[in-house]
């Protein structure tokens, strides 16, 4: 392959680099193409899956400011550039490799920091965004929910103290 043809190919998964949340690194030796193309569906939308040469894939990666992952560029290669929720992707990632024992989470970077393939697989097991947006939700409406009783039962509550103290007084001013 000629340098222009080298130096173009570079820039792209440079590119890939910088415009991805996040970037996981997989070993995908054994794999078939049908199963390849399982594991891109498997990702989502929002996640494109590419076998990469690794020396090439590491100059990209150091030139984007990745240099956390150069010990992990050996063997054949494959990275999951994640541009959306990455929690999903590490999901489709956690689930095939399940089902297909040749597929190795290698490591990967979120947002600038590297993560091993434990931490892949921890944030795997979390919650998707919208998920963990309605808990937010619902949490901050039960507080609402709970705010707006208090401030009921203040009134309500100073109401009944002011008639039994109306009603004790009445008795006093009886009895005597």
């Amino acid at each position: 392959m000629a340098r222009p043809d080298k130096a173009a190919a570079v820039a792209e998964l440079a590119d890939q680099f910088r415009s991805s949340n996040a970037a996981v690194l997989t070993e995908y030796r054994g794999l078939t193409v049908a199963q390849l193309k399982t594991l891109r569906r498997s990702l989502g939308e929002d996640a494109q899956y590419a076998v990469v040469k690794n020396t090439l894939t590491k100059i990209a990666a150091n030139e984007a400011g990745i240099s956390t992952l150069d010990d992990l560029f050996n063997g054949p290669t494959a990275v999951a550039f994640i541009t959306g929720d990455p929690v999903t992707s590490a999901k489709g990632l956690r689930d095939f490799a399940k089902d297909n024992p040749n597929l190795v989470i290698k490591g990967g970077v979120l947002d600038g920091k590297a993560l091993s393939a434990d931490e892949i697989k921890k944030l795997a097991d979390l919650e998707s965004r919208e998920v963990l947006l309605s808990k937010l939700a619902g949490a901050m409406k039960g507080k609402q929910s709970q705010a707006a009783s208090l401030f009921q039962a203040l009134p309500s509550k100073f109401v009944r103290t002011a008639e039994a103290l109306r009603v004790k007084l009445e008795e006093q001013g009886g009895a005597e």
